[in-house]
């Protein structure tokens, strides 16, 4: 080994530039957050760098975005960490001060308020983020061991009621005697709401990177980042999160539909037909060299989907039958009966194809209360048996969808023993953790003992799984 190859090993390889460190520092972030950023990705990173003006911030985003980012759901927790990771201006190195309930003294809140609603109401983005870093300074200085930033962003937005702004503005643009239609009435609003959403993210955006000047950025970013639309757990949904999962479900219906096509394609070769097998292994001697198989029709179950859509699992229930009823062509017949104390079918429901119309549909019309509106699954499992015990053949798939929670009434887990005995499967899926269940008046285990599988169904993705395992 030359001397020269022998020192060049001993010093290890040189420093990473500061840029460039901060780009492999952000890659490493959003893999952490989920978002699969590969080492390639990252290769890919650096390699576009040369091609982009670093000093323009939204080029640098969206040049990133365009070889880290796989999939829409994605993008929001991308944005954050390039927020993070790539500040607009550096946080000041003296933002230490104490924090208190109350605002500096620095500035009346009501002379701040004053101020900001002018700022709103004339717009520009610069003043709106001067106005977002001014609030962050007077009424959320970020100091706290834990480096969060949940209670800062409360004390802002607890002095500054975006509520109230939003109604002052519109009530603004009226004073002037002028009476709006209501075609102004709605272009003034979603003007406000755009200004007020940019303020809001600025303040988001500036304490986070204060948080990250003083707790270090790895830590801030493992605590803010907000998981994947799919990861999101159904019990903990924000109205926002709801409207995006529906964007998600009709794409994630063709991914499975086309995977569920491919698996049964592959597997399409049947039992070893015996005969045709001898008759070409006559050519070869009498050996077998090519086995011949029959033809195997691929199965298509009769699904039979019973649901809890209490408040409880509500969601859950939601998009459930949304996702099942998208794939639909993919079983050869879907029934669909909801419940709360009582059961009902809703199948003809979902027939005209529009499932979000559906859903309203079987919230307000079909028959789910029986006696006080708490969920009774022993009354509908019994209700079930009765009317519709006989239409489960061999060929069904029984799915129950529920957190188990009988509100410690009759279980009448002898229906499902009985289900199980006419259906070819039986699954539960259970929206709860599965160290929730048995816990106060949830009686997973009396109904698991009975199904084939109680499956832990939290979120999007593990929804996606297991309807592609049965389809």
């Amino acid at each position: 080994m030359s001397e020269q190859l022998a020192r060049v090993l001993a010093e290890g390889p040189p420093p990473v530039d500061g840029f460039l460190q901060r780009v492999l520092d952000f890659n490493a972030a959003l893999r952490r957050a989920g978002l699969g950023a590969t080492q390639s990705e990252a290769i890919d990173a650096f390699r576009l760098l040369p091609h982009v003006d670093l000093l323009e911030r939204g080029q640098l985003r969206e040049a990133l975005a365009a070889v880290t980012v796989t999939s829409n759901t994605h993008r929001r927790a991308f944005d954050d960490l390039f927020e993070l990771y790539f500040p607009a201006r550096g946080a000041p190195s003296d933002d230490t001060p104490p924090v208190t309930d109350e605002p500096d003294e620095g500035l009346d809140p009501d002379e701040y308020l004053a101020r900001l609603l002018e700022t709103l109401m004339q717009g520009g983005d610069e003043v709106i983020r001067q106005m977002a870093r001014l609030a962050v300074e007077q009424f959320g200085r970020v100091e706290g061991r834990d480096g969060g930033v949940a209670y800062f962003q409360y004390k802002v937005f607890r002095a500054v009621d975006l509520q109230q702004l939003l109604r002052d503005l519109l009530a603004g643009v009226g004073d002037d005697g002028h009476e709006l239609t209501a075609l102004e009435q709605r272009l003034y609003r979603d003007e406000f709401e755009a200004r007020l959403r940019t303020f809001q993210q600025e303040v988001e955006a500036e304490i986070r990177r204060r948080a990250a000047a003083q707790r270090g950025l790895d830590q801030v970013a493992d605590r803010m980042t907000r998981p994947p639309v799919e990861e999101l757990d159904f019990f903990h949904l924000s109205a926002e999160d709801q409207a995006q999962l529906r964007t998600q479900i009709r794409p994630l219906a063709r991914k499975l539909a086309t995977r569920v096509a491919v698996k049964r394609r592959h597997g399409r070769d049947g039992r070893l037909d015996v005969r045709r097998t001898v008759r070409r292994s006559l050519s070869t001697g009498g050996v077998p060299f090519d086995p011949l198989f029959r033809p195997r029709r691929p199965h298509k179950p009769e699904l039979f989907v019973i649901c809890d859509v209490s408040g409880s699992v509500a969601s859950f229930a939601r998009f459930t039958l949304m996702l099942v009823h998208t794939l639909q062509e993919q079983f050869s017949k879907v029934r669909s009966f909801a419940f709360i104390d009582t059961l009902d079918e809703v199948t003809a429901l979902f027939e005209a194809g529009d499932v979000s119309e559906a859903m309203r549909r079987m919230m307000s019309e079909a028959e789910l209360v029986w006696l006080d509106g708490h969920s009774d699954y022993g009354h509908s499992f019994e209700r079930f048996h009765a009317e519709h015990a006989e239409d489960i053949t061999p060929r069904a798939t029984v799915l129950v969808l529920g957190d188990a929670r009988n509100n410690y009434r009759q279980a009448n887990a002898w229906v499902l023993q009985d289900l199980q005995r006419r259906a070819r499967r039986v699954f539960w899926l259970n929206p709860e953790p599965i160290q929730f269940w048995d816990t106060g008046d949830s009686i997973a285990t009396s109904y698991a003992r009975f199904v084939e599988d109680m499956v832990e169904v939290r979120n999007l993705r593990q929804l996606a799984e297991f309807v592609e395992r049965i389809a």
